[in-house]
C-alpha cells in the first residue's frame, strides 16, 4: 500500500497544457492531514498512518473519540483514514502531511462516495435500451424477461434490475496529477473523480 491525504472534492474546470491543449482536471483540496496514529509491523502486525482532515472541536466529540485523540496527543478532528504504507517509520504523531508528497506527472487513485440518485429503472440504472416508443406498444421502458420458465426456473443472481442508484464507493484509478499548488494545498488531477462538490475523497499514490 501506499501513503496518501484526506481531501475535499472543490469542482471541475479545465487548464492548458504547454503546448496549448485543453486539459479537464478536478481541483482537490488535499490535506493538510495530521498524523494521529502510527502502527507498527511489531506492535499491529502492519505498517500504517491514521491521518486525521478539519479539525473539530472537544464538545463536537463523542467521548470515544476523544479519549482516542487523547491517548495519543493530537487534537480532534472530522474525518480519520488508514494508509497502509512502508514510510509510517518517517512520521511521528501530530506531524502533518501535505499535499507536497505528490508531484506534477505522477499516477494517483482517487475514491469517493458517488453521488445517490435515489430508486432508478433499468434504461437510467444500467442503460437498457427499451421497447418502441411508438403509440400502443406498452413497453417503453420495462426490463423485460428476467430468467427462463423451465431451467433454472429463477433469477440468477447479478441480474441488472431497476434499484437504488449511486450512493456507492467508487475508486477511478491512474488518474495524472496536472498540478500541485502547495501554498493553497490543491491537487489538479485530470479528468474526474466521483462524488459530488465538497465532498470527502481519499487520494493515494499509484504503486
Amino acid at each position: 500500500m501506499s501513503l496518501g491525504l484526506i481531501g475535499r472534492k472543490l469542482g471541475v474546470t479545465q487548464v492548458f497544457s504547454e503546448n496549448g491543449e485543453v486539459v479537464p482536471v478536478t481541483i482537490i483540496e488535499a490535506g493538510p492531514c495530521v498524523v494521529v496514529q502510527k502502527k507498527t509491523q511489531e506492535k499491529d502486525g502492519y505498517n500504517a498512518l491514521q491521518v486525521g482532515f478539519v479539525e473539530r472541536g472537544e464538545k463536537r466529540l463523542k467521548k470515544p473519540e476523544k479519549g482516542h485523540f487523547e491517548k495519543h496527543g493530537t487534537k480532534g478532528f472530522a474525518f480519520l483514514k488508514e494508509f497502509r504504507t512502508a514510510e509510517a517509520e518517517n512520521y511521528q504523531a501530530g506531524e502533518e502531511i501535505k499535499v507536497d508528497i505528490f508531484t506534477a506527472g505522477e499516477r494517483v487513485n482517487v475514491t469517493g462516495v458517488s453521488k445517490g440518485k435515489g430508486f432508478a429503472g433499468g434504461v437510467k440504472r444500467w442503460g437498457f435500451r427499451g421497447g418502441p416508443a411508438t403509440h400502443g406498444s406498452m413497453f417503453h421502458r420495462a426490463p423485460g424477461s428476467v430468467g427462463a420458465s423451465a431451467f433454472p426456473s429463477r433469477v440468477l443472481k447479478g441480474k441488472r434490475l431497476p434499484g437504488h442508484m449511486g450512493n456507492a464507493q467508487i475508486t477511478v484509478k491512474n488518474l495524472q496529477v496536472i498540478d500541485v499548488r502547495s501554498e493553497k494545498n490543491l491537487l489538479l488531477v485530470r479528468g474526474a473523480v466521483p462524488g459530488a462538490r465538497s465532498s470527502i475523497v481519499l487520494v493515494k499514490k499509484q504503486q
